[in-house]
């Protein structure tokens, strides 16, 4: 993970030189902490708080031009992080407020909500176990924030964009409502995208089949805590201990996948997704997604198949690759494409529908 002080020196590569003090602070925006009671995630198995907090960052013209409405840009964290991510990995006041102040980004909203659980990600999946967080993404979140902040609520104004599973959430959330809610999608590192029948590391999965309770989930390192998590989101089961069914069982001295488990994964794949919601992807006013050459957890070749799908799909779309890891250039990557991607690409004029 990147630490803050390399966080925060790459947001300070964006930030306007020369500019008057008076004239910076009068083009700050605010960051406002807020939280959405979900309906969707009150009855998850693992105890969640179904109380989900969330930043929201606010133009500076937000307080002063009381009849003037905003698109909306909603970010996706990965794993292991929460909304507060963004204040670190990726600072997104600070890049907002510079990028709108030198004229690189026009004046929108950006929400970050908590995608963070037992696991320490959802995989912003519907779950009868950890709860409908497509739902709360999608659908109550949406509405809060269109009911609550001046924004310009129709699918045309509203991007979705994420990095790692918060990429990941961008093809899987963006694909099922595509048209319908949102207009634009940024995946940054999408990981997730497709999944294997061969277990890969089968003491992996034989050691997953053993956890019992809580805190054995805590003590889980990285890796196994994401499949386990996974394993809630897309294949959850009332009969386990854990509530949830994994994909692969002991079978004539291997692993072998189960077809019906398989099943749920795959329709949870982005690029098995592809051609079942090509139509509504064709509705977007823009789909991009990038990776880096050294990304050490998603590879460049897991992208270069999204990206060769979509074409095949007749899906337009624009797939980069840039010099970095996982994390290293978040921050820039931020600021110099995704920020950009979604105020050239969203509609910022309110038009009739109101």
């Amino acid at each position: 993970m990147t630490s803050l002080s390399v966080a925060m020196r790459a947001a300070a590569l964006i930030t306007v030189s020369g500019v008057p003090v008076a004239a910076q602070q009068a083009s700050v925006g605010q960051l406002r902490a807020d939280t959405l009671h979900s309906k969707a995630l009150e009855n998850n198995k693992y105890g969640d708080s179904p109380n989900r907090g969330m930043l929201v960052y606010l133009p500076a013209s937000y307080a002063t031009s009381s009849a003037k409405r905003y698109p909306v840009v909603y970010l996706l964290h990965g794993f292991g992080g929460t909304e507060r991510t963004w204040t670190t990995l990726a600072p997104v006041k600070p890049a907002m407020d510079s990028l709108i102040r030198n004229g690189t980004v026009r004046e929108m909203i950006v929400v970050m909500p908590n995608g963070r659980n037992l696991f320490d990600g959802s995989f912003y999946s519907n779950s009868a176990s950890a709860g409908n967080w497509d739902d709360f993404i999608a659908k109550e979140l949406v509405a809060y924030i269109d009911g609550k902040y001046r924004t310009i609520a129709h699918p045309e104004s509203r991007g979705l964009a994420g990095h790692s599973m918060g990429g990941y959430g961008a093809f899987a959330v963006g694909m099922r409502h595509s048209g319908d809610v949102y207009g634009a999608l940024y995946a940054m590192s999408g990981c997730c995208t497709h999944f294997s029948r061969e277990p890969g590391r089968p003491e992996l999965w034989t050691a997953l089949a053993n956890v019992q309770n809580r805190d054995e989930v805590a003590r889980l390192q990285f890796l196994p805590k994401v499949y386990l998590a996974m394993t809630a989101a897309f294949s959850p089961s009332e009969s386990s201990p854990m509530f949830l069914t994994l994909p692969f069982t002991p079978r004539d001295g291997r692993l072998q996948s189960v077809d019906s488990i398989y099943a749920k994964w795959s329709a949870h794949a982005p690029l098995d997704m592809i051609a079942t919601h090509a139509e509504g992807l064709k509705r977007l006013r823009g789909l991009m997604f990038d990776v880096g050459t050294s990304d050490d957890l998603v590879s460049v070749g897991s992208l270069a198949a999204m990206d060769s799908a979509f074409t095949r799909a007749g899906v337009r779309h624009t797939f980069e690759t840039y010099d970095g890891d996982h994390t290293s250039r978040i921050a820039a990557r931020l600021a110099t494409s995704v920020l950009p991607f979604f105020s050239r690409t969203l509609e910022f004029s309110d038009g009739a529908r109101r």
